[in-house]
């Protein structure tokens, strides 16, 4: 289990994390949502020990994290712009690799890099952005660590070489039930592997929760009433979060349960009504409009 209790941070007058606490369950994927600048690539240093908060504490399985041998070989971090030695080559980061992770998967090295095409003797700094991103993948699921923090993991690579890294790093969650933390600016890209999402702004969380649970809270129905009397008695009778009407078409989100939901339309008998499923985005829009927060203004 990984825990960050009231972390901050600041460069200079710059707050880039703000008494942030956070809770991240063995077997989770964890995504950590926000701009460019709200905290996330800092948070995740934090977290991986690279720097020290200026308060709070951040914990891995019981242990502190920074200058702490220990904790580290628990995980492997994939930066947003990975580290390779002057002129190494994919074989080169293999020896590397093979010496701080006990556990390091050399055939498992060898058989992916067949499988992306890419060549294990050629300079790693003649490859693309995108060849780079899948090399660092390759090495962090082959380092075998109980963890791995992904900084924008998926940006730089077209999108059938994001679906084969979300592949891989899904067979990774269901054989070895490893806890992944990926930060991105980009709620589509987290939306078909999380379990868990934390939206960061300014530097602090504006909330952490269960995908699957606001999922099954917060609901999207599309509509046509019998009468207004009909529309009246369904809206006030909903906890309604966003509500849109053109002609006799009402578009609702709310929150509740589904079957209950199901029950109060099946009493006014309307003309048409279906329940759509949401998409994280609109979920987090509706979640974040609550608080006062425009999420438009938030992500991109």
């Amino acid at each position: 289990m990984i825990e960050a209790i009231k972390i901050s941070k600041h460069f200079d007058h710059i707050k880039a994390v703000d008494q942030v606490s956070v809770t991240i369950q063995e077997g989770n994927v964890f995504g950590l949502v926000g701009t460019n600048g709200a905290g996330k690539s800092t948070l995740l240093r934090m977290l991986c020990g690279i720097i020290k908060p200026d308060k709070g504490e951040i914990k891995i399985d019981g242990m502190d994290v920074y200058e702490n041998i220990r904790a580290k070989e628990l995980f492997f971090y994939i930066s947003d712009d990975q580290h390779y030695f002057s002129n190494a080559t994919p074989k080169d980061m293999k020896n590397f690799y093979q010496v701080i992770y006990p556990g390091f998967d050399g055939d498992r090295f060898d058989s992916l890099m067949k499988q992306f095409e890419l060549m294990p003797n050629r300079k790693i700094n003649t490859f693309s952005k995108g060849m780079k991103k899948q090399l660092s993948v390759i090495c962090g699921i082959c380092a075998n660590t109980k963890y791995i923090f992904c900084d924008e993991t998926f940006d730089g690579l077209d999108p059938v070489m994001r679906q084969a890294v979300k592949s891989i790093i899904a067979k990774e969650i269901t054989d070895r039930n490893i806890t992944t933390v990926i930060a991105s600016h980009n709620l589509r890209e987290l939306e078909d592997i999380c379990d868990h999402v934390g939206l960061l702004h300014r530097g602090g969380i504006l909330f952490s929760k269960d995908l699957y649970d606001m999922k099954l809270n917060i609901h999207k129905i599309q509509c046509v009433f019998k009468s207004e009397e009909d529309a009246s008695r369904v809206i006030e009778a909903l906890e309604i979060l966003k509500q849109e009407r053109r002609g006799s078409l009402y578009t609702i989100t709310a929150r509740g349960n589904r079957e209950e939901i199901d029950r109060l339309f099946d009493r006014v008998t309307p003309i048409f009504a279906e329940i759509l499923p949401l998409t994280l985005e609109e979920i987090f829009i509706s979640e974040t409009e609550v608080v006062g927060y425009d999420i438009k203004k938030l992500i991109s």
